[in-house]
């Protein structure tokens, strides 16, 4: 029995909740035919919630994890500590608890047999050339017939009629090895989907481990996870879901065309065929709440919850990475606009030139899907662009801070592949060189801000401390004008006690009247010969 568990804590209409108290969700409160929902879905940067969708007005909503905060939010953690919490939880296991189907919300609405009807559920248009009207929100759960091990993936199902649909089962997964065997022995595998989860819970769809796959969502959730058998075969999904479609792939294999798709690189993905998923039952909660995903959308991709989910784990997987291979690395960043998320930024304390090198080739070889990385010195605020750009193009040259690696796997959807498996990536080494940090001509430029209490009377005082720029000097002698401490510079010039180092510090000197000495050795001019 359950009875200590809350089985609304992890339901998908709490979590909106939140979001909307967060100031994440567009709510449409008037009736919206299904054509419409995706165009305003892309158009919106907010999540959605619809509380009449289609003829039957049903609630859906949209995009719940379609960025960082709301993605935080699901952990209950902060945004910058976003992929530590991924790594803590991966590693906290957790049991699962079974509930009767009497006491599990999901199965408070039963429909069996002949009642079944598919299309009553709000599958709707997506992208303009897709092949049907899809529920693109679906969690596949099989158990392996031959191993006895759970899987659970993400998948979409596209609607043929009451008790049918196609389904997308030729992406490398578990799901195909498990289903070409059994269509290989002419045998049907039995499957239920849930429609309606937790985005942990896609998170635990899309986390491909070793082991029970579903144990996974009870150890991202971080505590014991309601479990209930399906009515019409023996599978286990979240008894917190809103909703199951039970059935099973049948024995025919790859079948029927399914397609095309807007898919995660921001391409279509071409028909192809496929099995073809009978349903047996439908289960719901009394009030359920219907769920769409935004994907595939080329100029969204950083709004699609597919890119954001893989997002943190493409960064938690790179920290780890990181962490085995250089000495200080700082943060990772994909960029979501990338196309699968294949671009990825990193910031590091180098230790030496080596190093940016060293990142680049086994975050390659650790992380299929990254295509391009670019490593950048702490300064750099990886979510910045400007800041970003700025560093490539300053702290970068073609003949010696590119790494490209060859004949490595890419993702299968990349359309530049050209129907290979592998292809070249290239890393961009955006850092300064080791050691010059602190030389002037690597230091990067800023308005000065005055904020310090004066420390000294005269210029002479504040040099007397030690070497310092112009600017120290007038914020240490609480100057609001700077004037005058040029004019004093030029007496200390004047009597002979005036320095200056190469980047360009003032010091106290003993030297030629009238003449500015030169403290150390100047850097090279490099107008020098222009």
């Amino acid at each position: 029995m359950a009875t200590n568990i809350d089985l609304d804590k992890y339901r998908l209409r709490r979590f909106v909740k939140r979001l909307i108290d967060l100031g994440e969700v567009e709510v449409h409160d008037e009736p919206v035919p299904l054509t419409k929902l995706s165009e305003i879905i892309e158009g919106s940067d907010k999540a959605l919630l619809f509380r009449q969708a289609g003829p039957e007005r049903l609630e859906m909503t949209a995009k719940t994890a379609g960025n960082r905060k709301r993605l935080a939010a699901a952990f209950d953690t902060t945004e910058d500590k976003l992929y530590d919490e991924y790594f803590r939880r991966l590693g906290s296991l957790q049991p699962l608890v079974e509930v009767p189907s009497g006491e599990a919300p999901v199965h408070a609405i039963k429909i069996t047999g002949k009642d079944v009807d598919l299309t009553k559920l709000p599958f709707h248009p997506q992208h303009g050339r897709d092949g049907s009207c899809y529920i693109s929100s679906a969690i596949d759960y099989t158990v392996d017939p031959q191993t006895g091990r759970r899987n659970v993936g993400c998948r979409r199902l596209s609607l043929r009629n009451r008790y049918e649909c196609g389904t997308n089962v030729t992406a490398p997964s578990d799901l195909k090895r498990i289903y070409t065997a059994c269509a290989a022995r002419r045998e049907r595998l039995p499957v239920t989907f849930t429609v309606g989860g937790h985005p942990l819970d896609f998170v635990a769809a899309t986390t491909r481990q070793p082991g029970d796959e579903l144990a996974l969502v009870a150890n991202f959730r971080g505590e014991p996870a309601p479990v209930v058998k399906s009515l019409t075969n023996d599978i286990l999904v979240p008894a917190d879901a809103e909703i199951t479609l039970e059935g099973y792939l049948d024995e025919r294999g790859y079948c029927e065309p399914e397609g095309p798709y807007g898919e995660y690189m921001g391409y279509y993905g071409a028909i192809h065929m496929d099995p073809i998923f009978h349903c047996t039952a439908i289960t719901m909660r009394r009030d359920p709440l219907h769920h769409t995903l935004l994907h595939g959308s080329a100029f969204r991709l950083d709004q699609t919850d597919s890119t954001n989910i893989s997002a943190i784990r493409t960064e938690a997987e790179a920290m780890r990475i990181l962490r085995g291979a250089i000495a200080e690395p700082v943060a990772a960043r994909v960029r979501m606009l990338s196309g699968g998320g294949a671009t990825l930024r990193i910031a590091m304390r180098k230790r030496d030139d080596e190093e940016p090198r060293a990142a680049i080739e086994a975050l390659f070889r650790g992380i299929l899907r990254v295509k391009t990385i670019y490593v950048f010195d702490d300064d750099i605020d990886l979510d910045s662009d400007g800041q970003a750009e700025w560093a490539f193009g300053t702290r970068f040259q073609a003949d010696e801070d590119m790494v490209v690696l060859q004949g490595l796997q890419g993702q299968t959807m990349d359309p530049s592949l050209n129907g290979r498996k592998s292809g070249a990536k290239v890393g961009f080494d955006c850092t300064r060189p080791f050691g010059r940090e602190g030389q002037i001509n690597w230091t990067r430029c800023a308005a000065k801000v005055f904020s310090g209490p004066p420390r000294f009377q005269t210029v002479e005082q504040a040099l007397a401390a030690g070497p310092m720029f112009y600017a120290d000097v007038v914020e240490s002698l609480g100057s609001q004008d700077g004037r005058e401490v040029a004019c004093a510079l030029d007496v200390l010039r004047q009597n002979g006690r005036l320095g200056r180092d190469r980047d360009g510090r003032y010091h106290l000197v003993s030297g030629e009247k009238g003449i500015t000495a030169i403290v150390g050795e100047m850097y090279h001019d490099p107008n020098e010969g222009a």
